[in-house]
């Protein structure tokens, strides 16, 4: 389309130079006017400034524009778009060097702040000041050093990003906005950099309280060589992320030991029954945080049975029954598979523990498998009715013990 200049910007040109795949590209309109793009068969979708969808790609293609703050948090600005906005002026509002450049329809780069020299440096450097006016952004360069792990932070862009805490930016955040970001950065291959890197410039503590306090929480040696709780947490989501699991089952492997922050200094360093003092915990993060209600309660489950899940090679038959039941296994047999890959990321989050057999795991599937052979209608077709509970429940018990004879 000739009768617009327009430049592809952000994430498409430095993953294209990384060499990574483009996903999606976006656009920046130079010298038009939203009436000039909607005679052009573009078709308007932003409600805070003008971004139109291309009529046959259908892109997103934003007007150049500026920003001016006016209040605290992420919408907070006036925006201003208008055909006498350059594209400089529009990378400079952009949150880093290597997402502030762009690609001119000749394949040339246009890279006015230094993009592609960090990034060949592997550096995050924030563009201006005019970063520490959305609070959003700390999210993202956090979310983004989940993402490329060979990154190290800019100096200067830390100490920007603490101030901003100590400002209070990051407390003007809505949940949602915050449970976007973070559920993006566990998705990621190495989740703990997030988390480290928020930690590091103060934000944790700020958003979440629960796991920042988990940081120098001793631990016993024995069970975790990496002693400090925190630390182990990081390696529970790298360890969830290595197994590719589901965004329920890496909140649960985040959340998981909440517990431990609570334990009153007489039961350090062992936590005894954490688990039950996490499950509160839980609820209060996901709560606030506004998560779905699929992470919700597979963290609740795993906050509270973890520690039952480690011990299922020790459990007698009626106690893994009870288990199975107080996680809903033989009705969710698909969440329940959620479950032991968090129980089991925990288990190699530990130090020098990656890579080690959990037979618990398997344990705990041939008892689900058990239980669920067990012929409940056949049972009540015999059984009064005031017995059929207690039948069932001895049948399956049996099935089990069974199944797990060496």
């Amino acid at each position: 389309m000739t009768d617009i200049t327009s430049y592809i910007v952000g994430g498409a040109v430095r993953d294209g130079l990384l060499g990574l795949p483009v996903q999606d590209r976006d656009h920046v309109v130079v010298g038009a006017t939203p009436e000039q793009m909607l005679a052009l068969g573009f078709r308007p979708v932003g409600k805070d400034f003008p971004v139109f969808l291309h009529p046959q790609t259908h892109e997103e293609y934003a007007l150049a524009r500026t920003e001016r703050k006016t209040a605290r948090g992420y919408k907070g600005f006036v925006v201003h778009a208008d055909v006498d906005v350059t594209l400089e002026q529009d990378l400079l509002r952009r949150d880093l060097t290597i997402n502030a450049m762009a690609l001119a329809a000749d394949g040339s780069l246009i890279d006015p702040y230094g993009g592609r020299a960090d990034l060949e440096a592997r550096i995050f450097r924030h563009v201006s000041a005019a970063f520490a006016e959305d609070p959003v952004r700390i999210l993202r360069v956090a979310r983004f050093a989940a993402r490329f792990p060979a990154f190290t932070l800019a100096p200067e862009t830390l100490e920007l990003m603490r101030a901003m805490v100590t400002a209070g930016e990051v407390d003007a955040l809505v949940a949602e906005r915050v449970w976007q970001e973070l559920a993006r950065g566990l998705m990621e291959a190495t989740p703990s950099r997030m988390f480290r890197m928020l930690r590091e410039c103060g934000a944790l503590a700020r958003l979440l309280p629960e796991v920042d306090r988990l940081f120098g929480v001793p631990q016993p040696p024995q069970h975790h060589p990496e002693i400090d709780t925190g630390e182990h947490v990081l390696l529970v989501i790298d360890a969830a992320a290595r197994d590719g699991l589901s965004l329920p089952a890496r909140v649960a492997a985040l959340l998981h030991d909440l517990g431990k922050g609570a334990t009153p200094p007489e039961f350090l360093p062992k936590h005894h029954g954490h688990e039950g003092r996490g499950v509160d915990l839980v609820k209060t993060v996901c709560e606030r945080l506004r998560a779905p209600q699929e992470c919700r309660d597979l963290a609740v489950l795993v906050a509270r049975d973890h520690g039952n899940a480690h011990r299922a090679l020790e459990l007698r038959p009626a106690t893994l029954l009870e288990l199975l039941e107080r996680v809903d296994a033989l009705r969710r047999p698909d969440r329940f598979e959620a479950f032991l890959g968090a129980c089991e990321a925990d288990y190699h989050g530990r130090e020098g523990y990656q890579g080690k057999p959990y037979p618990q795991a398997e344990a705990l599937r041939l008892a689900l498998t058990a239980a669920r052979g067990v012929d409940a209608g056949a049972i009540a077709s015999r059984a009064q009715a005031a017995a059929i509970p207690e039948a069932i429940r001895r049948a399956r018990v049996t099935a089990i013990a069974t199944a797990m004879q060496p």
